[in-house]
């Protein structure tokens, strides 16, 4: 199953709707699955924020967004480019709301396409952890056991086996 924010695979973090009964099926809702306690907080956060607004409990204004971590910040700076040129095409002159739908939908893209570039990247420089001495600092990227391909005691020099 996938973790119900970010879409990783989840890692037996859930929910539960104490609003029911032990037996009722609503209190277990089996597509509420996280990766972490930190995508866990994130949907109670919101979840939270939702039920308050929905009972009259909380006025929408008053809903707090999650604090963006450092990578989202620089990956919403780097959307800023993206939008500049989209409105660009469309004209700076043109107020917002006089957008037609396809002009919309041409900025949309161009900051989700970007956002999502910016983070995908972020996420392949961290890909590995970081170890001493097995990859030189200029190649986050390369693989700590890329060396080992050589070292496998059922192969012999040559690459067959022995």
């Amino acid at each position: 199953m996938k973790c119900w924010v970010c879409k990783r695979q989840a890692r037996g973090f859930g929910h539960t709707d104490n609003r029911h009964c032990v037996g009722d099926p609503r209190r277990y809702p089996i597509d509420w699955v996280f990766c972490s306690r930190r995508c866990q907080e994130a949907f109670h956060a919101l979840y939270g924020n939702w039920l308050r607004v929905r009972e009259g409990r909380a006025d929408i204004k008053g809903v707090a967004m999650i604090d963006p971590s450092d990578a989202e910040l620089a990956a919403m700076k780097k959307c800023l480019k993206a939008f500049g040129e989209a409105a660009g095409e469309i004209g700076f002159t043109k107020p917002l709301g006089d957008y037609a739908e396809a002009e919309a939908m041409q900025v949309i893209d161009a900051i989700v396409t970007c956002y999502t570039e910016a983070m995908v990247e972020h996420h392949e420089t961290t890909k590995f952890p970081p170890v001493r001495g097995m990859a030189p600092a200029s190649d986050p990227m390369a693989s700590p056991f890329a060396d080992m391909e050589d070292d496998l005691p059922w192969l012999d020099r040559e690459g067959g086996k022995s």
